[in-house]
């Protein structure tokens, strides 16, 4: 089985935490052949969808000792194979993972990856869901499961809506990995503050309000085929607000499974098979669905399989896509 890897360059990655490499080192340990490409690699000849791939060898890693979440690794921790230029149907499974935000250059490869399905190449997540199901506004189509939340860019009615919940979130729609997140109070400084974070007005951002449960964790669910294979805590750091690494196991109770139950019908329709919801006091904050994370540091930190389980799965729900194809 070739498994193909479009995401950023590898350089840029962390390899000792990042979920795509987590992925790569599963896929390698079940026998299959792994390759990456950067979306600059990916062409289109006659209709056809080409990719200048390499082939990867990943070096062996370690578990930490204990009570952290990196891998050890190797400085140098995969060699180059080989290179080719290789039509799209050569390979049996894509994983898109180029990490967020969803701009041109997202879009563009999420557009040239329709080819693939057409080819009869399954991409994990499916591109046309993507771009259908926005990680930060899906969550607004259950208004019953989230926080209260005001998404603009008008300052007036963001400050009155801050005046409402007391404490808010805000975030720019188009924000990732905790970029430019401002807590926001109900006091002299809200105005200076919604200003700078919406750019003076012209910038929309979605506002939620401060939910103090996450003092014991935001919650992050794994899910496959919209199933939850696992779940972790994480907390805010102790000097900052913002969420950090994972440092738990969590339970799913049934504020969990009543919001995964509620985005099945979505992920399965628009083809998500990978997802990362982050649930703080039974309430919905964000569904991930560019490029999910956590599985790696996880387990790394509590000696779990999550990649090891979701590519087994993904393996053989590949060959009965296949075989439908067929």
């Amino acid at each position: 089985m070739n498994v193909l890897f479009v995401t950023d360059p590898l350089t840029g990655l962390r390899a000792d935490i990042d979920a795509t490499i987590g992925l790569m080192v599963a896929t390698q340990d079940l026998g299959f052949d792994v390759w990456y490409c950067d979306p600059a690699e990916l062409a289109v000849a006659d209709g056809k969808l080409q990719v200048r791939a390499h082939r990867l060898q990943l070096r062996p890693r370690r578990r930490p000792a204990g009570g952290d979440h990196r891998w050890i690794i190797d400085p140098t921790w995969f060699d180059e194979l080989g290179t080719e230029v290789i039509g799209i149907g050569a390979f049996d499974l894509v994983h898109l993972r180029i990490d967020p935000p969803v701009d041109e250059r997202y879009l563009h490869t999420t557009y040239l990856l329709d080819l693939a399905e057409e080819a009869g190449t399954r991409v994990i997540n499916r591109p046309e869901g993507i771009r259908a199901l926005h990680e930060k506004l899906i969550a607004l189509r259950f208004p019953e499961l989230c926080p209260p939340t005001y998404v603009g860019a008008d300052l007036a009615a963001l400050r009155d809506f801050v005046a409402t919940v007391g404490t808010a979130v805000v975030k720019p729609v188009d924000g990732f990995a905790g970029l430019d997140v401002w807590l926001v109070g109900n006091n002299h400084t809200a105005i200076s503050l919604l200003e700078s974070a919406t750019h003076g007005g012209r910038r929309q951002v979605i506002a939620q309000q401060y939910l103090p449960a996450v003092e014991h964790g935001n919650k992050r669910l794994f899910l496959l085929d919209a199933e939850v294979v696992g779940a972790v805590l994480r907390r805010p750091c102790a000097d900052d607000f913002r969420i950090g690494p994972p440092i738990a196991p969590a339970d799913i109770d049934d504020a969990d499974r009543a919001i995964v139950a509620a985005l099945r019908p979505h992920l399965l329709r628009h083809g998500i098979a990978l997802a990362g919801l982050d649930v703080i006091g039974g309430r919905l904050i964000e569904v991930n669905v560019t490029c999910p994370g956590g599985m790696h540091k996880t387990d790394a930190l509590l000696g779990t399989e999550l990649s090891q389980a979701m590519v087994h799965r993904l393996a053989a729900s590949t060959h009965q896509y296949e075989g439908v194809l067929r």
